[in-house]
């Protein structure tokens, strides 16, 4: 159920009733009418085995289980366990792959009106309400060593913001810079969505319109042991897991987004995952050229820093889009160049799309439900065994299936693949350390901070490797890129070194 600001709050506030009657009937009737109705179901699946401790049960713990049985679609498990629980669908790479019809970082003369065009149209749609804002926000922090939402994480280098203050500022700030309102789209999952409401809460979201955020849920599947059974990771719950984040067209549609942006007038869906604080949560370029070029969908992508990097590639499939995974990827076609030397295949995949709001209302509006293909992975979960005693494996035991959006790509019948700069837009919030970490996130944020004020007219510090010798920040609400600060900064700067530096208007 998409759930605005106040409908967020109240949900926080609601008392679960365990006694008491609705409508005549009693709780512990309801509980055992629904019993009865999961327990044909799961007869009827030959499933019937999580309910195996339901005597051990109190009346709490069996409303849980009877709650994680009503999230789960039965039918599309049961659809799925030959194919691949017992199976393994085949996700073999195609012989014949191309590399994809890039639009580049800066248009060549053939294309400067086109880019000009288009930035128009974007601003456009913006000022006019047709554009909203998606982000996916069902991890928690825990690779990170944090309690909490990924999207409370707080990353930027001098405030300490949170990705979610960050994204909520790129939104005030485009709202600001076009004079449009931008509704904006959360997806949590089951684990973290009281949390993000209350975080959002605490924050008074950000100073953000409260009736123009919506959250909603993500959908759920359960771990299955490899032969089939669904495993409980307590005698009162399931072992759930988020169906992936191809899950957020099926929720869109699900839990009521999708109509609310046909409400307000919505045409164009930005899409961005939460852990990359460096993203445009909306770019006017990105949504013109997609509307432009006629495209139902539209991918961005970066060239890759090495042949054997660990992102996805966007390639062109028998006349269609695609994206190919990285561990799909043979090393043939991963270290091939062309006949100029450069790498043939890529075009990173970074996880930044724009949706047109009709082309997920076709691919949610079949009876068959969102055609996206299912991925099995093995891992290793927990689970309760027959003495209902918790098990934690040591090796992978378990198979889950989750969907990815970008298998929505050769759905679309066009597709607008738009190249940006990595410095500019992508340094995910991935691990604890290394690459994709807080620590490389952030010394990112202070390159593009230090090359926007240098851009500007400011004076830097920089040390002999070239790096950044003071930790500068710009507020979103201040500037959004290079070009937008040298237009609103007033004296120039000259920084310290070691200083530093916050730039808000």
């Amino acid at each position: 159920r998409i759930e605005s600001g106040l409908q967020c709050r109240t949900a926080l506030r609601r008392a679960m009733g365990l006694v008491g009657k609705r409508n005549g009937v009693t709780m512990a009737q309801e509980i055992d009418a629904r019993y009865a109705r999961h327990q044909q179901r799961l007869a009827r699946s030959s499933q019937a085995q999580v309910l195996r401790f339901w005597d051990q049960l109190d009346s709490a713990e069996r409303t849980a289980l009877l709650d994680d049985l009503d999230a789960v679609d039965l039918d599309l498990v049961d659809s799925l366990i030959d194919s691949h629980v017992r199976g393994e669908a085949s996700q073999a790479v195609p012989d014949a792959i191309e590399p994809p019809e890039v639009f580049p970082v800066e248009p060549d003369i053939n294309r400067v009106g086109r880019y000009a065009d288009a930035l128009k149209r974007g601003v456009s749609f913006i000022r006019t309400g047709k554009v909203a804002a998606l982000t996916v926000a069902g991890g928690q922090g825990t690779r990170l060593g944090f309690d909490g939402p990924k999207g409370a994480y707080a990353i930027s280098p001098v405030k300490g913001k949170s990705l979610f203050e960050l994204f909520a500022e790129g939104i005030a700030g485009m709202q600001a810079r076009t004079g449009g309102c931008i509704p904006w789209y959360i997806m949590t999952s089951p684990g973290n969505h009281d949390a993000t409401c209350a975080f959002f809460d605490q924050h008074n979201y950000f100073g953000l319109d409260r009736d123009t955020v919506m959250l909603f849920r993500q959908g759920v599947m359960p771990a299955l042991s490899r032969t089939g059974e669904m495993l409980l990771d307590q005698p009162h719950r399931l072992a759930l897991s988020p169906d992936g984040h191809g899950g957020t067209l099926r929720a869109l549609a699900a839990t009521g987004a999708l109509a609310d942006m046909a409400t307000r007038g919505v045409e164009f869906i930005s899409y961005f995952q939460v852990d990359n604080p460096l993203v445009k949560p909306i770019d006017p370029l990105f949504i013109g050229l997609v509307q432009l070029e006629g495209a139902e969908m539209g991918a961005k992508v970066i060239p890759k820093n090495d042949d054997f990097e660990k992102v996805g590639i966007v390639a062109q499939v028998a006349g269609s889009t695609r994206v190919i995974e990285y561990t799909d990827l043979p090393d043939a076609l991963a270290t091939a160049r062309d006949e100029q030397g450069r790498r043939r295949y890529d075009a990173g995949n970074i996880a930044v799309h724009v949706f047109r709001r009709g082309f997920v209302e076709r691919l949610t509006g079949s009876t068959d439900g969102v055609a996206l293909p299912w991925h099995r992975a093995v891992k290793k979960v927990p689970f309760v065994d027959d003495a209902g005693v918790r098990v934690e494996p040591d090796e992978p035991n378990a198979i889950k299936l989750e969907t990815f959006v970008f298998d929505a790509l050769p759905l679309a019948k066009k597709v607008v693949v738009l190249e940006t700069r990595r410095a500019e837009e992508f340094s995910p919030v991935k691990n604890a350390a290394g690459t994709d970490s807080a620590e490389t996130s952030r010394r990112d944020m202070i390159r593009r901070a230090a090359d926007w004020l240098e851009n500007s007219g400011g004076v830097v510090p920089r040390r002999p490797d070239g790096e950044p010798d003071a930790i500068i920040e710009v507020s979103p609400l201040l500037a959004l890129d290079a070009t937008h600060l040298r237009e609103r900064l007033g004296e120039r700067p000259t920084v310290e070194r070691g200083a530093s530096l916050y730039l808000e208007p």
